[in-house]
């Protein structure tokens, strides 16, 4: 599938903020989604413990902080311009690491909570083989019932998928069934609902994470 049409936004003109290796002598990249009210310096504050050599980062950065205004459970027309040029801003990103030489099988993206739900409607509707796509705190975006029939095929892809099974933003059905439409699309999918954990990211999911770096680039997380 191709990547989404160039669109013009709140979130383009955005800063992309940028650590680790530099991307033009990277071997991998991870392309960085922060959540609603935060910032790319915030989720870059998750870089020193998922660092792996050879890695560049990416962080997009929303425009007023926020990537969509409703929940991501709201009819997708009540979150839009948002969510499209969200989308787009993680296709720019996406499409900075490839000019520098990068392949998508290298590229690892993660979000968290608002922007996990981006990073994995992101995917679906660019489905190929990344390196890795982690959706922490997240699901695919709109209200139950919406048609879910990307097109495209992840190749086996390696998805992460963690969360609480009470958060409150996110209910634990909407992880499942995330994880049953990507799996229908190839993906191979790994699922964790932490019980009771609060609306956050713990040491198994970074854990989890930073796994599927060290498969992308074969070398020991550092």
């Amino acid at each position: 599938m191709r990547d989404s049409p160039a669109v013009r936004g709140p979130h383009q003109g955005q800063p992309v903020r940028v650590a680790g290796v530099p991307l033009d002598s990277a071997h991998a990249a991870m392309v960085m989604v922060h959540g609603r009210g935060a910032t790319a310096e915030s989720i870059l504050l998750l870089v020193p413990a998922l660092d792996s050599e050879g890695f560049a980062f990416l962080a997009t950065q929303a425009h007023g902080n926020t990537w969509y205004p409703n929940s991501f459970l709201a009819p997708i027309l009540s979150n839009e311009p948002g969510i499209s040029s969200g989308v787009q801003a993680l296709a720019d990103a996406i499409a900075t690491v490839r000019a520098a030489g990068i392949p998508d099988e290298r590229i690892v993206l993660l979000g968290f909570s608002q922007g996990a739900s981006l990073s994995l409607e992101f995917s679906a509707r660019n489905a190929r083989r990344y390196g890795g796509v982690a959706g922490l705190s997240g699901g695919l975006i709109g209200p139950d019932g919406t048609p879910r029939d990307y097109p495209g095929d992840f190749a086996g892809t390696p998805v992460f998928l963690g969360c609480s099974d009470v958060d409150s933003h996110v209910p634990a059905e909407r992880v499942r069934e995330t994880a049953a439409v990507l799996e229908r699309m190839g993906a191979s999918v790994t699922m964790r609902l932490y019980p009771g954990m609060g609306h956050l990211v713990n040491e198994d999911e970074i854990a989890t994470v930073r796994a599927m770096m060290e498969a992308v680039t074969g070398s020991p997380a550092v």
